[in-house]
C-alpha cells in the first residue's frame, strides 16, 4: 500500500513528524511537503513561477526509517500535484494523509486551509484523503493525543475509505489522551471570523494594515456542530464532498429564475 503524506506548516513541522509515526506500518509511506510554511493557501496553486522539488537526506531525520522525503517550493496543492505527476507517474497512491496541521481547522477554517486543500486535491484524483489538525498552534504542540486517537481513526479509514469525491476532516482537542472525552462524527459548524483587519503604524508613521480577527460562532446552542464539540474536547471527524452544489437551492432557482432560461 502506497501512503502520500502532506502538510501546510511546511517538511519540519512537528506535526508532520506526529503523522508519519501516526501511519508508520500501514504501507510505503512517500512524504512531500512545503519548503515553507503554506498555510491558509486554500486551493491556490503556482502559476507563472517555476517549481522545485527536492529529495532530503536520510541523515537529517534520525529515526526516520527509510521514508523518502521531499520538500516543494509551492502551496499544499502543489506538494500534491508535484508528487503525482512526478513520483507516482506510473501509478496512484492508494491514500492521502495532510498534517497533523497547528492549529484548528473546522468550521469557516475549513475554506482556508492548506492542509484540508491537499485532502480536495487528492479525491479529485480518486484517491482517498483524509487531513489531521490539532487545537493548538504552538510549533512544539504536544502531539501524543493525536497520534494516539488518529491510528485508530486512520486504520478504520483505510479499512472503510469514504465514497469517491469525499475527504474526511478530522480535528483534535489541545490535552492529553485522558483529556479528550471521545470521538464524533459530526457536521461543518457555521460561523466566521470578524473584527478582522488592524489598522497599524509603521516607523515613519505610515498606516498598514495586519490580518486578526475573532471567530463569531453562529450556531452556539448546537450539539452537532464540530466547533462546539471540540471546544467540549471531542475529537470531529467531518466528511466533506467537493461538489458542493446546494440542491434544493438548485430546484427552488429552475422554479423561480425559469424566465432567465
Amino acid at each position: 500500500m502506497q501512503i502520500l503524506i502532506t502538510n501546510d506548516d511546511g517538511y519540519t513541522a512537528k506535526g508532520l513528524q506526529a503523522l508519519i509515526k501516526m501511519a508508520e506500518g500501514l504501507g510505503t509511506i512517500t512524504v512531500v511537503a512545503p519548503q515553507h510554511p503554506q498555510s491558509a493557501m486554500s486551493n491556490a496553486v503556482s502559476l507563472g513561477k517555476p517549481l522545485r522539488m527536492a529529495r532530503l537526506k536520510q541523515k537529517d531525520f534520525p529515526g526516520g526509517n527509510g521514508i523518502d522525503r521531499h520538500y516543494c517550493s509551492g502551496t499544499p496543492v502543489d506538494c500534491v500535484k508535484m508528487a503525482l505527476n512526478v513520483l507516482y507517474q506510473k501509478r496512484k497512491p492508494d491514500f492521502i494523509l495532510s498534517g497533523i496541521n497547528h492549529g484548528y481547522n473546522g468550521s469557516a477554517a475549513v475554506i482556508y486551509s492548506g492542509t484540508v486543500a491537499a485532502t480536495r486535491e487528492g479525491v479529485l484524483n480518486n484517491i482517498p484523503s483524509i487531513a489531521f489538525s490539532l487545537n493548538d498552534h504552538h510549533p512544539d504542540a504536544d502531539f501524543e493525543a493525536s497520534v494516539y486517537y488518529g491510528r485508530k481513526i486512520l486504520e478504520k479509514f483505510i479499512q472503510d475509505p469514504p465514497n469517491s469525491y469525499t475527504y474526511v476532516n478530522v480535528n483534535i482537542p489541545k490535552g492529553t489522551v485522558e483529556d479528550i472525552k471521545g470521538i464524533r462524527i459530526c457536521r461543518f459548524g457555521m460561523g466566521a471570523w470578524v473584527k478582522e483587519i488592524e489598522t497599524r503604524t509603521d516607523p515613519y508613521g505610515h498606516p498598514y494594515y495586519w490580518m486578526v480577527g475573532e471567530y463569531e460562532n453562529r450556531e452556539p446552542n448546537s450539539p452537532e456542530s464540530d466547533y462546539n464539540l471540540i471546544t467540549n474536547n471531542y475529537i470531529t471527524i467531518v466528511p466533506h464532498k467537493v461538489d458542493n452544489t446546494n440542491y434544493p437551492e438548485l430546484e427552488r432557482m429552475k422554479d423561480m429564475w425559469k424566465d432567465l432560461t
